[in-house]
């Protein structure tokens, strides 16, 4: 598909990868309140919370309670990200659409971030993947440090099509590739979502912008084929277990350059920028995002 044509899936991971990283954890009627925002702006997606350890993320404690209170909009896919069966077994008892799978492409993130070996986490998706089958709940698989790791350095394309294969055949019925800590450029994008896309099934990229080449390499992925984007509200977020994972690319500024080249998102503008500045004020803090300061330019964006 090329960047001037046609129409990409935005999900707005800030409610989860955007507060996990915060100093200032938020309440669950607040962090609600920030979903229900966003599914007012037209966004099709959120990944609203996340069913880990509160003793290991604090920011991320009562998912349910959360989920519990968010006003569920028609057209909306609400997700939530679990990394083991226990985290699926709690998604599984609240009225989200989407499980949202995760393991790391290296041996020692996926260790410090799921306490397993990248084997163990291949059969475990297998297994949460059949129960999401069952369930009818659609399951999604995102492959972080596809790019590089922050331990181990560079990471093997190939190492990361191969998970990606052996993610489809168990049962994924999409593919996220993750540039964790933002090392990525448009020529390894490039190359990885057109193999991802080989496999079929829809591939997405959820991208960070710490080396500010995030929304470069945003293009170059819808350009290889991907059809869904990650993005954060106010460009919030990172890793906890990943040093100077910033970031992820800014929702509103992601929207204003796809609005500019052509792409359809569903998405108002103007509506997420009045919801980056509202994040603002919670966060008591300038995020990272610059669209929701600088402003729109009908000329461009409309």
């Amino acid at each position: 598909m090329s960047p001037t044509s046609g129409k990409v899936t935005i999900c707005d991971v800030g409610p989860r990868d955007g507060l996990q990283n915060q100093p200032k954890a938020l309440e669950p009627a607040v962090r609600a309140e920030l979903v229900d925002r966003l599914a007012q702006t037209g966004l099709s997606r959120i990944e609203a919370v996340s069913f880990v350890n509160p003793a290991r993320v604090p920011q991320m404690a009562g998912a349910e309670e959360v989920v519990a209170q968010v006003e569920r909009r028609s057209g909306v896919v609400y997700a939530g990200l679990v990394l083991n069966e226990k985290g699926y077994e709690r998604l599984a008892q609240t009225e989200l659409d989407e499980a949202r799978y995760a393991l790391a492409a290296s041996e020692t993130l996926n260790r410090r971030n799921q306490n397993a070996a990248v084997d163990e986490s291949l059969r475990l998706a297998g297994r949460i993947f059949r129960r999401a089958e069952d369930d009818g709940t659609h399951a999604s698989a995102t492959i972080g440090a596809a790019f590089g790791c922050p331990f181990e350095g560079r990471v093997d394309p190939g190492h990361v099509l191969e998970l990606a294969r052996v993610l489809v055949e168990a049962g994924a019925d999409e593919v996220v590739l993750a540039d964790t800590i933002g090392v990525a450029v448009p020529r390894q994008v490039k190359e990885l979502v057109a193999g991802a896309a080989a496999l079929g099934r829809p591939v997405g990229v959820h991208l960070h912008n710490t080396r500010n080449t995030g929304f470069a390499n945003a293009y170059a992925a819808i350009d290889a084929g991907a059809t869904i984007l990650d993005a954060s509200v106010g460009g919030i977020g990172g890793c906890p277990f990943a040093p100077r994972a910033t970031g992820n690319i800014a929702t509103e500024d992601l929207v204003y350059l796809l609005h500019g080249e052509g792409v359809e998102t569903g998405v108002d503008l103007e509506a997420l920028i009045s919801v980056a500045s509202w994040l603002e004020g919670i966060l008591e803090r300038q995020l990272e995002g610059q669209v929701y300061r600088a402003g729109t330019f009908a000329p461009v964006a409309a």
